[in-house]
């Protein structure tokens, strides 16, 4: 018999840390520390260290279960830490092990490296790491792992499988597979929108049964992170418009330009305001001097967004 975990509960925007590196490359922990420490003023619902903004496709396990454990240093029971892992079956399930000794509160499992295969194949995999701790599974529905509503059917049946993470923006079938859930009776999940930029496509997530969503930029500038998580939640709509039209939306222009800028920006973003998180690991690339003066231009206007609109001051 499944031994149940225990259920994630979220209260706030989900923040997704980059992984700085050091000059020669290496992971930085201590700024990792002062990255993550910086942010939780700004009250995250959780911290999912070594993620995607995290880099988890450039991470080894090493890197990646020392990235956790710091996270899980620094946060220190404020908010649940989800770690990353997935990718080929047997470095998923050392991850996930790793993230247990590690002391997170949960696992957050990226896809399968390169193969894909059928539904059963892959509830089979989710299965296979979700047995190899005691945390609980969000799964993360992109690329090479595509769920079905029959898939998160049988997944509902296992109660250590907690929630359902969107990648891929297809509302229709991201609606199918709340529905699963529910009429599976797992009214415990929790799914989120995990699309890039994820503010931009909240309103619609809403609309369907999705009421949280992840956001890279709360690491770069949570000050407008948390005005717009405060707005969405608070159903002050003219501020919410006004940000995603004179801050998110440039920001999804810029970052459509290359590749990779999902994560890149977000690091860079960190650079110009003053954190040395390093570059970003190869095939991503850094923004030019071009992109970069763009970017330090729209966190200006984003700060003094923030600055005028916000309720109360700034932490």
């Amino acid at each position: 018999m499944t031994t149940p975990a225990p259920a994630l509960n979220f209260d706030g925007v989900l923040f997704f840390p980059v992984t700085p590196f050091d000059r020669a490359g290496r992971v930085d922990l201590d700024v990792l520390a002062e990255h993550v420490e910086s942010r939780l003023p700004f009250a995250p619902g959780a911290v999912f260290p070594a993620c995607g903004t995290g880099e988890f496709h450039a991470l080894s396990a090493a890197e990646v279960v020392d990235v956790v454990r710091r996270s899980v240093e620094v946060v220190s029971g404020r908010v649940p830490v989800i770690a990353g892992a997935g990718g080929p079956l047997g470095h998923a399930i050392e991850l996930a092990r790793g993230a247990a000794s590690a002391g997170a509160d949960g696992l957050l499992l990226l896809p399968p490296y390169l193969v894909s295969g059928t539904t059963a194949g892959l509830v089979a995999w989710v299965e296979a790491v979700a047995a190899a701790s005691e945390l609980p599974v969000v799964v993360y529905h992109r690329g090479t792992a595509r769920y079905t509503a029959d898939a998160i059917t049988r997944l509902a049946a296992n109660p250590k499988v907690a929630g359902f993470k969107d990648g891929t923006g297809d509302i229709g079938l991201a609606q199918e597979i709340v529905l699963a859930a529910d009429a599976a009776g797992r009214d415990d999940w929790a799914f989120f929108n995990g699309l890039l930029t994820a503010e931009l496509s909240q309103g619609a997530y809403r609309g369907i049964g999705i009421p949280l969503y992840s956001s890279a930029a709360f690491a770069m500038i949570p000050e407008l992170a948390a005005l717009h998580y405060g707005a969405y939640v608070g159903g002050d709509e003219a501020t919410r418009m006004t940000l995603l039209r004179e801050f998110y939306a440039p920001l999804v222009r810029l970052r459509d330009e290359t590749p990779g800028f999902g994560v890149s920006l977000i690091k860079a973003g960190l650079r110009l305001r003053g954190l040395e998180v390093g570059s970003v690991r190869p095939p991503l690339v850094d923004p030019t001097p071009e992109q970069e003066a763009r970017l330090s231009a729209l966190l200006d206007s984003g700060l003094a967004l923030a600055e005028r609109l916000s309720p109360v001051p700034v932490p």
